[in-house]
């Protein structure tokens, strides 16, 4: 209950302190309306300090900080008066939905702390611990890096021992130059004098022929290759029927007759 309706509800009492000859009841009333007023008083201070510590905690916190509620009626947020204004408060929440959503999404690789320069600080000024700022960066950058293999020359067996590379190093490219071509052939759709670009971009000497290699041989494909033919099984099991397409064809002379599973 707030001041304005302890005060209407008092004024309703319909209380005359002239009606009462007894002094010390007229007297008792006005001493039971101050204490009321006073009380009301202090209560409206109390709750300002409350409402203003729960901010402060909240801007400690790195939470949006809600205004002080001023005089007056509140429009209710249900009550739209026109499609436009629906539509706005609509995107509206759904953006901030997205928003925490992605937040918690978001990997954090490091941490730096923003110091502010002390010298510009008042005298009274108290540190009150750290505001959280997150932003998505990502570092393009070659890591070409050069293998120190131990060797070993035996006398008695007339060998030499090499030390083996870490495991993922096949050829001279890395995995991260491999996956980075198959991201860009497969998910972006860039064709190989696009990715050739790329890396030379970035540093790394590569030729499309070598891009070629990695996208459709060696034992990195092959799982892809493979994976292929069990779909393809699968396909096949899965059905009564197959259909079958026959076309022809003359190579050397000869008449042949293809076979195409669709």
């Amino acid at each position: 209950m707030d001041a304005a309706t302890i005060t209407e509800k008092l004024k309703s009492l319909n209380v005359n302190l002239d009606d009462y000859q007894n002094d010390d009841i007229s007297k008792d009333f006005h001493t039971l309306f101050q204490i009321i007023e006073a009380l009301q008083a202090e209560n409206e201070k109390l709750k300002s300090k409350l409402e203003a510590a729960l901010n402060e905690i909240g801007r400690l916190k790195g939470h949006d900080v809600q205004p002080s509620e001023k005089p007056g009626k509140k429009k209710d947020p249900s009550d739209i008066s026109s499609e436009k204004e629906r539509k706005e408060r609509d995107n509206n929440n759904q953006k901030n939905e997205t928003s925490k959503a992605k937040k918690h999404k978001i990997q954090i690789d490091r941490i730096e702390v923003c110091e502010i320069d002390k010298s510009s600080l008042p005298a009274d000024a108290e540190f009150k611990g750290h505001q959280e700022y997150v932003v998505q960066e990502i570092i393009i950058k070659t890591d070409n890096v050069k293998y120190l293999r131990e060797v070993y020359w035996s006398y008695s067996e007339k060998k030499t021992y090499i030390a083996d590379l870490p495991v993922g190093i096949k050829g001279e490219f890395g995995p991260g130059i491999k996956s980075m071509a198959m991201i860009q052939k497969h998910v972006c759709n860039m064709s190989e004098p696009k990715i050739e670009e790329f890396f030379q971009n970035v540093g790394i000497y590569i030729s499309q022929s070598t891009i070629s290699r990695i996208l459709t041989k060696g034992e990195d494909v092959e799982i892809f290759h493979q994976e292929k033919v069990e779909i393809f099984k699968a396909g096949l099991v899965s059905t009564p029927y197959q259909q079958i397409d026959g076309t022809g064809a003359t190579v050397k002379g000869e008449n042949y007759m293809p076979d195409l599973d669709i």
